[in-house]
This record gives C-alpha cells, sequence and structure tokens, in this order.
C-alpha cells in the first residue's frame, strides 16, 4: 500500500526525501525525512501546506525570500513552520514551492507563495507549531522530524 512505512524507508534508502501525516487527535502530525537537512525542512513546510491547501494546479504569484538565523534544529523547523502561518494569517499567501539553502549565519528560504484565494481549502488551516514531541536531526537516511500542527 502507498504510503506504508516500508514504502517510506525504502524511499529514503534510495536518497529520496518526502513527507506524510499521521494520525494525531485534533491536530495534525507531520513527519518529514530528507537528505539534507535543508531538504527536510522544506518537505515538513511542504507537508504543513498539504494538510490545508490543494497547491497541485496552483502557479505561484510572488517568490519572497527570508532569512532565518542560525539556531537550534529544533528552532529553525519551529521557525519555518512559523512563517508559513504568518504568511498565510497576514499576508493572505499560501507557499506553493520552497527552497532552503544554509548560510554562513543561519537560512536562506525562497518561497514561491500564491494567494489564499488561488488555492482549494481541503482541511483545517494551521494556527501554530506544539513543541510536544516535536523531533528534528538526523539519522541513517539523512534528515528527519515529526511536529505537531495546531489547527
Amino acid at each position: 500500500m502507498v504510503g506504508d512505512m516500508d514504502d517510506d524507508r525504502q524511499a529514503r534508502r534510495q536518497g529520496g526525501s518526502g513527507h506524510r501525516t499521521v494520525p494525531h487527535t485534533a491536530d495534525i502530525r507531520i513527519d518529514a525525512w530528507g537528505t539534507s537537512r535543508e531538504r527536510c525542512l522544506v518537505e515538513a513546510a511542504l507537508g504543513m501546506v498539504e494538510c490545508f491547501a490543494d497547491v497541485t494546479a496552483v502557479r505561484p504569484t510572488a517568490v519572497e525570500r527570508i532569512q532565518l538565523d542560525e539556531a537550534a534544529d529544533d528552532d529553525l523547523l519551529t521557525a519555518l513552520l512559523d512563517e508559513v502561518v504568518h504568511r498565510l494569517e497576514v499576508h493572505g499567501q499560501v507557499p506553493v514551492d520552497l527552497e532552503a539553502e544554509a548560510t554562513d549565519d543561519g537560512l536562506d528560504v525562497r518561497l514561491a507563495v500564491a494567494g489564499l484565494t488561488d488555492v482549494g481549502i481541503v482541511g483545517a488551516v494551521p494556527q501554530g507549531v506544539a513543541w510536544h514531541d516535536l523531533h528534528f536531526g538526523p539519522d541513517p537516511y539523512g534528515w528527519s522530524c515529526a511536529v505537531t500542527v495546531d489547527v
């Protein structure tokens, strides 16, 4: 079955990256993985977007750049996901694609965004990131994270 843990492990062994949601009481739990820290961060953000918006056929209308200061890995993960929530709440923007690159003093993130009115809403809109049971770090196949998003 697609989405089984065995499928995820096999893809990871072959150098793949991705994300999935897992059942969690009243919130959204996202597992993400990538061959690098930056790719894992991107996958987590894309996973969060997919929980509430269908962006498959949406073209970005703008590209925004943000700089996240160097911090502990968990802090970078929450800062990026909080930025997605902030863009949604304050600017009415939804990232349809992301890229992240490590710099000497942090992380440079490029967000290709579209207006909230341009995407199909398919779930509850995220309100924030929970610190409970948050994990982000290297593993045998690269990097992985697990995070709960409050909706």
